[in-house]
């Protein structure tokens, strides 16, 4: 697909729709965790959201834009582990329109209620997301109705490009910012904006080493499938790469890192335990990206966005009793 061109006055009308039904989050820094990295960190609380994902920004955006153009009558179909189909169902259910998400059939079951608590029908199709969304787009084929990718949906960029654009109004002095990366929707957002406002910003996606699928790709130059993503963050969890965000990091993102599992697993620990909020793995996923690369940050400024907070408690109360024992 040809990639287009967006603006910052994109991401500006974007912030106008998305600010009646959305209000900023919060960006802080805590000096506990300054100290432990030693560097000024600022952490980007996506996980306050609503549907608990900056994904949300996308959605509202996108269907602010439909309903516009196209008025109520609309149904929207999409392919998600969780957050992108919530991000939709949320959307549709403010404009009044009729969503349907197609999810794996392993998929996170809270995201599942909370997608039904939106008003979404949710299907379950396949054993993984590639399956799901493939089963999606024969789905969007057979029915006309209007399907959202995740990746290759230009309305969602603008949109979820608002928060790096309240993180750099709240800390214009970042020198670099991680974020995590499963579709690309996000950081192609963050480099959107962030660049606009400080062209010397270093931008720094994440993603699974065990769902390495937009890694290896960006790496290449060429889109790469990978045969699992065996990791327990849904949100990282891609088995390719989309054309359209693919394009944008390559001629934006300053690096790309792999975590592991166990990294994720640490970063959700050091998140609780510092400020007492929840990160889902792929919502911890740039903050462990930054502590295993703080020693190059030594007396600088970071951007960490803990993109989502929907993890399930048994897991949480895993993962701290990992760090008890």
């Amino acid at each position: 697909m040809s990639s287009p061109v967006f603006t910052m006055s994109e991401v500006l009308r974007a912030r106008a729709r998305i600010a009646p039904y959305l209000p900023a989050t919060p960006a802080f820094y805590f000096p506990a965790l300054d100290a432990l990295f030693g560097c000024r960190v600022w952490l980007k609380f996506e996980n306050h959201q609503p549907t608990g994902a900056f994904k949300v920004r996308g959605g509202v955006n996108l269907c602010a834009v439909l309903r516009e153009e196209e008025g109520r009558d609309v149904s929207l179909l999409a392919a998600s582990t969780g957050n992108h189909g919530q991000s939709v169902a949320y959307g549709a259910r403010l404009f009044g329109m009729r969503a349907r998400i197609v999810v794996p059939e392993q998929a996170n079951p809270d995201k599942v209620a909370a997608m039904r608590a939106l008003g979404a029908e949710v299907v379950f199709a396949g054993s993984n997301y590639e399956e799901c969304k493939s089963h999606a787009e024969t789905m969007a084929q057979e029915s006309g109705v209007r399907y959202i990718s995740a990746g290759n949906e230009p309305l969602l960029i603008p949109g979820v490009a608002t928060y790096a654009l309240e993180l750099m109004e709240r800390a214009p002095e970042l020198d670099a910012v991680f974020v995590p990366i499963g579709g690309g929707s996000g950081a192609s957002g963050c480099c959107l904006a962030g660049h606009a406002i400080n062209p010397a910003l270093k931008v720094i996606g994440v993603q699974s080493s065990h769902a390495p699928a937009v890694y290896q790709s960006w790496k290449s130059g060429q889109p790469q499938t990978t045969s699992s993503a065996d990791t327990f963050a849904e949100g990282l969890a891609t088995l390719s790469a989309f054309e359209l965000t693919l394009d944008f990091l390559r001629a934006q993102l300053e690096d790309f890192i792999l975590v592991d599992d166990q990294q994720l697993r640490s970063a959700i620990r050091l998140l609780y335990h510092h400020t007492h909020n929840v990160a889902e793995g792929a919502g911890a996923a740039a903050l462990a990206a930054a502590w295993a690369n703080r020693e190059k940050f030594q007396g600088k400024s970071i951007g960490v966005i803990i993109s989502g907070g929907n993890l399930p408690a048994g897991m949480l109360a895993e993962i701290l009793r990992e760090n008890e024992a």
